[in-house]
Parts: structure tokens; C-alpha cells; sequence
């Protein structure tokens, strides 16, 4: 499984994460199971580099968005560990904020604030200088629309306008990584595309984007290589072209998708 970036242009080193989470009443009838804890993620290890886009692909539930807040300090993993740009997620978990940008559709801005005031607040978070915040405000805004509506208070915007500012927000310190969890679900395809155009001139400028995903042709059109995680565990990962062979992405996960539950029988 060719999960590994070359040594000199590796930028993340995620080694043995797992996760582990306490089920409720609740959520062992959504679940309709009797466990009290389910796995979330499983011993998932993968590098990436720089300049490159990852995909994590699966279906719902399988672990990828637990994965991508791992990264990004959000939860701690059980077991294992990741190293931003040698910063590790358990141990210093400050540098690797500063260095990742993070965006998320579970992200929920405040209805009451204006995207002027909300592109402030996160550059004066992240310790940005005023002159270089508002040429980067200057920049992102004009690359996606939301100059007009600047002084529009959340609340009144649509939701492709409240995802490209939370777009811009994540990139108010210009991270060298990028993870993006469903960038565009719920989008209009005019939105959807403006943001995966965004994502390979963000690449070209040599960012390292992770995104997870479960849609194929997101993963055909943008992703370098990609690992396919079923039930937590990261069952392949490498290039389309290694991991498909002469199938589609579609075809081939789907093969790979039924041997994995079939080893669970």
C-alpha cells in the first residue's frame, strides 16, 4: 500500500490514529446496536507532501471527518499521532493551528456578524499584521465575490456565500496545509466549482490540501493520490492509477467496499 510521500517533500506524517467513542441510548439506536463504544478510527496511517492533494474518500460514518479533526486539533486521538511540518498533534497542538487552516461544514458562523468583522477577528486571532490582513482580505474577497457583501450580516447571506467565507476565514494566516471535510456538500454546482478551481490554484501555489470526501468524480478530478477508508481503517491508499487499475474510482471502491465487509463476516 503506497501510503508514503517522498522524505524530502513530506509535510504530514499521520502514524496510527484511532479513536474510540462512547455510545448513548441515542446513538445506539441510530447505530441499532447494543455496543456501548464504537471505533471511529482504526490504526490509520498515511503521509502526505507538499504540494499535493489527499484524498480521504469513504461513505458516511466511516471515519473520515474524526480523522480530519484529529489533525486538526480539535479532538485527541486514543492512540497514535501526527506531525504537521514535524509538529505533533498530542504534544504541541498550538504550532500545528498556526500552520494547518481548517474548514469544515460543521462549521456554524455567527448570524450576527458581517464577513468584514469575522476576517478580522480571525487574522487578529492567528496574530496576522493589519497591512498584510487587509491585502489578504483584499484578495480573497475580490477572488470570491463576497466584497459586496462585506457588511451583509451573516444571517443574510445564502448558504454558497457563507461557505466561501468561511473558505476565506480558514485562510486568513496563509496555511501551508489546508484540510477541507466536504468542501462542497450542499453547494450549487457555480459555487462547488469556484471552490475546487480555488483548491488546485491553491495547490499550484504549492499547499498541501486534505479533503474528505464521497464523492468520486471530487477525487478524479482534484486529489494526487488518495486512501480509501471503510469502518475507520484505511484499507488502500496511492494514486487512482494504483489503486484502480483499468477500472473507474467508482467500480474499483465498490470491489474494494465488499471484500472489506466480507472480511467482517
Amino acid at each position: 500500500m503506497d501510503n508514503i510521500a517522498s522524505g524530502d517533500n513530506e509535510i504530514l506524517r499521520v502514524e496510527g490514529l484511532s479513536k474510540t467513542f462512547t455510545l448513548s441510548r441515542k446513538q445506539q439506536k441510530i447505530e441499532k446496536t447494543r455496543a456501548t463504544k464504537k471505533v471511529a478510527v482504526d490504526d490509520v496511517s498515511f503521509t502526505a507532501g507538499r504540494g499535493e492533494i489527499f484524498g480521504l474518500l469513504g461513505p458516511n460514518g466511516a471515519g473520515k471527518t474524526t480523522t480530519l479533526r484529529m489533525l486538526a486539533t480539535l479532538i485527541k486521538p486514543d492512540k497514535g499521532d501526527a506531525f504537521v511540518d514535524g509538529s505533533s498533534i498530542v504534544n504541541h497542538p498550538e504550532e500545528v493551528r498556526a500552520k494547518i487552516g481548517f474548514l469544515t461544514s460543521e462549521l456554524k458562523l455567527e448570524d450576527f456578524f458581517t464577513p468584514n468583522y469575522l476576517f478580522n477577528f480571525f487574522s487578529q486571532l492567528h496574530g496576522v499584521d493589519a497591512a498584510t490582513a487587509a491585502e489578504r482580505q483584499r484578495k480573497l474577497f475580490e477572488r470570491f465575490g463576497i466584497g459586496d457583501f462585506a457588511e451583509v450580516k451573516v444571517a443574510n447571506l445564502s448558504t454558497g456565500m457563507k461557505q466561501k467565507v468561511s473558505l476565506v476565514i480558514s485562510l486568513v494566516h496563509d496555511p501551508d496545509i489546508i484540510i477541507f471535510d466536504e468542501p462542497t456538500n450542499g453547494l450549487d454546482v457555480l459555487t462547488a466549482r469556484t471552490v475546487t478551481d480555488f483548491l488546485q490554484e491553491l495547490r499550484s501555489q504549492g499547499k498541501t490540501i486534505i479533503l474528505s470526501t464521497h464523492i468520486f468524480s471530487l477525487v478524479e478530478k482534484l486529489c494526487d493520490r488518495v486512501g480509501i477508508i471503510i469502518d475507520g481503517r484505511l484499507t488502500h491508499c496511492g494514486s487512482l492509477g494504483d489503486i484502480c487499475g483499468d477500472l473507474s474510482l467508482e467500480d474499483r471502491f465498490f470491489e474494494i467496499y465488499k471484500e472489506a465487509k466480507g472480511d467482517e463476516q
